[in-house]
């Protein structure tokens, strides 16, 4: 069966369950960052080309940002408007478990989270229950597939969590939400969208979160082809 047949019915039924318009921030009248969101969601569509069959809503998770901070935006592009959520990220990338994401990695057993641009697929029945399988665009997540990287829900990064430890718990490198935020990204995301993953560090004010001192990220652009930073993106 081609992939585009399986999606077919997922489709269907995103369209069918979209959400209302007012749980959305617009961003013409929003903050600097969602400004900033905007473009570079613009910049990653063109960048995937035709790997992406769905334009209207990017997803974006800024992993330069503490767990404790809504840090998965939600960026409609037709409507011109943004949402922001939590999401975990992987235990290989925060040995210490202190929130704060150090590296990324696409090695398989790292339990890592991956930087670069996904095409999300068809959700499923698995491990974690209804779950969005991802597609690794970039010769920084090509392993995606191969690592079981997907979208879904999880315990640890339900808002009661984050109450009681100040963080979010950590994943096996996938983008674990809670109930809500799955909620949304099962609706609005799955079904040939992009995701896009990077250390970006965008405070609501446009401002740029400052590397801790543990948290040695590679900010510089990357060239998403060989995975290694460039001075021209």
């Amino acid at each position: 069966m081609k992939r585009r047949d399986i999606l077919k019915g997922t489709l269907a039924v995103g369209a069918a369950l979209a959400l209302p318009s007012r749980l959305f921030a617009s961003a013409a009248s929003g903050t600097p960052r969602d400004r900033m969101l905007f473009d570079i969601a613009k910049r990653e569509l063109l960048r995937a080309g035709n790997a992406i069959w769905k334009h209207d809503i990017v997803g974006i998770a800024d992993f330069g940002l503490h767990s404790a901070k809504p840090r998965f935006h939600f960026v409609n592009l037709e409507r011109s408007e943004v949402q922001s959520y939590h999401v975990s990220h992987g235990m290989g990338s925060d040995p210490q478990h202190d929130g704060w994401l150090k590296a990324f990695s696409n090695t398989e057993g790292s339990n890592a989270t991956s930087r670069g641009a996904y095409v999300t697929w068809e959700w499923y029945k698995g491990r974690y229950g209804t779950s969005v399988r991802l597609g690794g665009l970039d010769y920084s997540n090509e392993a995606a597939l191969r690592r079981y990287i997907v979208m879904h829900r999880a315990d640890y990064a339900e808002p009661a969590h984050l109450d009681k430890w100040g963080r979010l718990g950590r994943s096996n490198g996938c983008f674990a939400m809670g109930e809500e935020q799955f909620r949304m990204a099962l609706m609005h995301l799955s079904g040939g969208r992009l995701l896009f993953a990077d250390s970006l560090g965008l405070e609501a004010d446009g401002s740029i979160q400052p590397v801790p001192e543990l948290a040695m990220i590679e900010r510089a652009p990357l060239d998403y082809r060989t995975g290694t930073t460039s001075s021209a993106f």
